[in-house]
């Protein structure tokens, strides 16, 4: 079956007679046959790396509440400036990170790298003294773990066509709602070993945290596949070729012979000028500002609630655990359906909705618990779906691999800067109410759901204006050159709403 996704030069075009002709003849159970072989050994392996990313980015939140503040002579401020910081070179890094790893032959030993590195900066946390050092830890983790989520965005676009990218997205993204979960059950068990070898439990936190990245990250680099071409040890040559060639056909990859090998400014510079993810950028905004200050103080609002620290960890595990199925669910949803917008808005309205009992009913939250646990659960429900909705919208209107490898590091480092401003909105002395959090979490969720709309008018009046033309026409008047180079501004590009 050939590939059908429209682009810049129709599907076909890149690709010779001999070539598309066995595209024709590779059968549907042919196709859904090595999907299921990518999917085992690609989808699980990216969900474990994601699930130990943003463990060891979020188990600050289940430290504190085990001692980590008065331990470290830390304040209320400084806890939130040591959160924030992760995020400065984080998201300066990841367009960087994501243009070095689609240099790599063998993407394995990139991502295996710097999740080993990550996971000893991850251990060395447990033995800092003070703020400084903790600050020191979170800088050096923002920055080797800044090319993982791009980098496995950009990694799934090579071996998946965009009508297959989201509910893969979605299964590694739900990682992000089980690290939650595994964090609260990690730091009840862990924090039992406090005074063995006369460390405090939250200390063990990261120690055993960390040694547990640092293995995986080694195990990148045999575990990790890399590209078709290189995974003849478990593809038949035919399903090697049928993967590589439904990419050239639908352009996300060029032919050999033509691949890019250096920086384009050119590229650069149109994904600077894109609209489409600038209205992306708040769209993915509505979900990590919200979904950053949740995930940082969702185990003292259970405190809050009058719980034990013991009990707050545990009681995360069941709103995280929805989040996680929610992400899944929306995702396959979408793909089956092929549209992105209804997925990414009806989680956003469920978030402002989550807020707005938490706003109203917080200040109470001892006397409100049954509701406040449920608007919780619902701020899980909506938050999760966000993000791999985002970036499947993302990812399948970005024609090219130079600009879609640019196009997701941009999008994934400036919408990740809200995890600055959620780090900062929960204000320690404003609890239990938290007015700042849960009202400027409401906000950023509103805001994505008017972004969202706006952007689906505006790719259904773009279509709806390239429709007036014919390919014969539009062929007329441009050259195909002049047509590549336009990638998704060419009229004959088709955008996914």
């Amino acid at each position: 079956m050939v590939p059908q996704e429209k682009n810049a030069r129709g599907p076909n075009e890149h690709i010779s007679a001999v070539d598309a002709d066995f595209l024709v003849g590779f059968t549907d159970e042919q196709r859904k046959r090595v999907l299921r072989k990518v999917d085992w050994r690609l989808v699980p392996m990216l969900l474990i790396l994601y699930l130990i990313s943003f463990i060891d980015r979020a188990n600050i939140g289940n430290a504190k509440i085990e001692g980590l503040l008065p331990s470290l002579n830390m304040t209320g401020t400084q806890y939130n400036i040591a959160l924030a910081i992760f995020f400065i070179p984080y998201t300066l890094a990841e367009i960087p990170s994501n243009m070095i790893l689609d240099k790599f032959n063998r993407p394995s030993v990139f991502m295996g790298t710097i999740v080993f590195v990550w996971g000893v900066v991850v251990m060395c946390t447990g033995f800092v003294q003070n703020f400084a050092g903790l600050c020191v830890t979170r800088v050096f983790l923002g920055l080797f773990e800044a090319g993982f989520f791009p980098g496995a965005i950009l990694t799934i676009s090579k071996w998946y066509l965009p009508h297959e990218s989201q509910t893969r997205i979605a299964i590694f993204f739900t990682a992000s709602a089980l690290a939650g979960a595994f964090s609260g059950l990690l730091a009840y068990g862990i924090v039992r070993m406090d005074g063995v070898a006369g460390l405090e439990g939250w200390r063990w936190i990261f120690i055993l945290e960390g040694l547990a990245s640092a293995i995986a990250g080694l195990a990148c680099f045999w575990l990790l596949i890399d590209t078709p071409a290189l995974s003849t040890s478990w593809l038949t040559p035919d399903e090697i070729r049928y993967l590589e060639l439904r990419q050239v056909a639908v352009g996300r990859v060029k032919p050999v012979g033509h691949e890019e090998k250096h920086f384009d400014m050119r590229v650069f510079l149109t994904v600077l000028k894109d609209w489409k993810i600038y209205l992306l950028i708040i769209a993915f905004w509505s979900n990590v500002t919200p979904n950053y200050g949740l995930k940082f103080t969702m185990p003292q609002i259970m405190k809050n609630m009058g719980y034990s620290s013991a009990n707050a960890q545990l009681l995360t595990i069941p709103a995280y655990t929805v989040g996680a199925i929610s992400a899944y669910s929306f995702s396959v949803v979408s793909d089956r359906f092929k549209w992105r917008m209804p997925t990414i808005v009806i989680p956003q309205i469920a978030v402002v909705v989550a807020y707005a009992i938490l706003f109203a009913k917080a200040a109470d939250i001892r006397d409100n618990i049954a509701v406040c646990y449920f608007a919780v659960c619902l701020a899980c429900f909506g938050l999760y779906p966000i993000g791999p909705g985002v970036q499947a919208w993302n990812m399948n209107n970005l024609a090219g691999p130079s600009k879609r490898a640019m196009g997701i590091g941009f999008l994934t480092g400036v919408g990740n800067m809200g995890g600055i401003t959620g780090s900062f909105i929960f204000i320690e002395k404003e609890a239990p109410k938290y007015p700042s959090g849960f009202g400027s979490s409401l906000a950023f969720a509103a805001a994505g759901i008017v972004a969202c709309l706006v952007l689906e008018y505006l790719l259904w009046r773009s279509n709806g204006e390239n429709e007036k033309f014919s390919e014969d026409e539009v062929r007329e008047r441009y050259s195909d050159e002049e047509l590549d180079k336009m990638g998704d501004k060419s009229p004959l590009f088709k955008y996914t709403l």
